[in-house]
Formats: C-alpha cells, sequence, structure tokens
C-alpha cells in the first residue's frame, strides 16, 4: 500500500471516530436533557382529591367520589383501592376522544401530568368499603358470566382478567369489586354503543351481551370482596 492510500485510509477512520463520537455525545446529551420523573407523592395527591385547588380553579374530587374514593352516589365510581397505573392511565384517557366525559374530560385536562400520577397514589391506598348485590333473581346468571363466561357467544369469563373475587390483575385490569350496579353497568352499555372506546377488548365483549346480561354481571360485581 502506498503512503497516499495510507494517508487516506487514516483519514477515513479519523472522520469515522468523529463521528462517533459526536453522535455517542449527542445522545448522551439528550438523555442527560431529559426530565427527572418525580415520584407519585400521595399527600399533595391527597390534598387536591379533598380540597382541590382553588387558585386553578380544580374542584375537590370527593365532591364527587366521596371520602378516601368511596362515592355515595352510584352513578360515580368508588376510585378507592385502584391500581394506581390504572386511575392515571384513566385520567390522562378523558384527556382524548377515547373517552370524552364532560364533567371529566373538563377536570382531566386541568390536571397537570404530576396532579394526575399524585391524585392515582393517593387513592391506590385508601381501603374500599364493600357493597352488596342486590338482585337475587339474577345473581346465579351474574356468577356464571362472571365466573365462566358465555362460550356460545364468545364472551371470556370477567375473572379471568379481573380475578375470582374481583381484585383485578395490576397495571393490566383494574379492581372491580364492590363498585356501584349502576356505574359498572353504564361503563358496560358506553363500551357496547362505542360511547368509551379505550379499550378494544372490553368493546368486543360487551357488544357480545344482552342488556339483562350486563345487569347481571354488574350486580354480582358489587358483591365481590
Amino acid at each position: 500500500m502506498n503512503r497516499v492510500s495510507v494517508s487516506s485510509a487514516s483519514a477515513v477512520f479519523m472522520k469515522s471516530l468523529l463521528l462517533a463520537t459526536l453522535a455517542f455525545g449527542s445522545a448522551a446529551g439528550a438523555a442527560e436533557a431529559q426530565p427527572a420523573v418525580a415520584k407519585a407523592d400521595p399527600a399533595k395527591g391527597a390534598t387536591l382529591y379533598e380540597s382541590g385547588d382553588a387558585a386553578r380553579g380544580l374542584p375537590a374530587c370527593l365532591s364527587c367520589h366521596g371520602a378516601n374514593g368511596n362515592s355515595t352516589i352510584v352513578a360515580n365510581p368508588k376510585l378507592s383501592a385502584q391500581f394506581e397505573a390504572y386511575t392515571h392511565k384513566q385520567l390522562v384517557d378523558f384527556t382524548t376522544p377515547q373517552r370524552n366525559n364532560p364533567v371529566m374530560s373538563t377536570y382531566a385536562k386541568m390536571l397537570t401530568e404530576e396532579d394526575k400520577r399524585n391524585i392515582a397514589a393517593y387513592l391506590a391506598v385508601q381501603k374500599v368499603k364493600p357493597g352488596a348485590a342486590k338482585n337475587k333473581d339474577t345473581v346465579e346468571l351474574g356468577r356464571k358470566i362472571y365466573r365462566g363466561g358465555i362460550a356460545d357467544k364468545g364472551v371470556a369469563a370477567c375473572a379471568s382478567c379481573h380475578g375470582a373475587n374481583g381484585a383485578g390483575i395490576p397495571i393490566q385490569y383494574p379492581r372491580l369489586a364492590g363498585q356501584h350496579q349502576d356505574y359498572t353497568l353504564a361503563q358496560l352499555a358506553a363500551f357496547k354503543s362505542g360511547a368509551r372506546a379505550n379499550s378494544a377488548q372490553m368493546t368486543a365483549l360487551s357488544q357480545r351481551l344482552s342488556d339483562a346480561e350486563m345487569k347481571a354481571v354488574a350486580d354480582y360485581i358489587a358483591g365481590l370482596r
């Protein structure tokens, strides 16, 4: 190899090394530029939940969802003991077309990302008050659907995702035990109609259920604990 070839090869090598160094430096700089995500603060979440923030026009969550997330209004869900990640996801989803709600969408859009995480963290450690099934005539149907599904309609057992006692599976599937019948039924109906579109799985399953079947399983869920 002649001297010119060696020099050219060296120049190419040095250029490649320089580009690699610059690329690494840019990547490292970008990583350093990413803001650290602060750990969720349940205490701050409690303040927002219980008192809101008048300066920002944020109402107190408890006015609709009750003390410690134990709603006494059957149209509004109990939020106590719900998985932190699930509650956070729903607050985010309320800011999208997939879960549009006149009240919650307005409220969720007023919350910062930190607010959402703090409220979710607070609710996750609250103790839920148990509910009860009300219709003795449909409890058995609700139990069969929840525990075994409806094979000929392609309806999977609710328990396969939400647990035998409705405790759910962290991150993936929410806790359902003790939830108000009216609220659960309303959500199944919303999934069925497409009004709520943030779970393709629930949309598909609810469309296979009759109104009577939805009422039965919603009532059964209320009595789980």
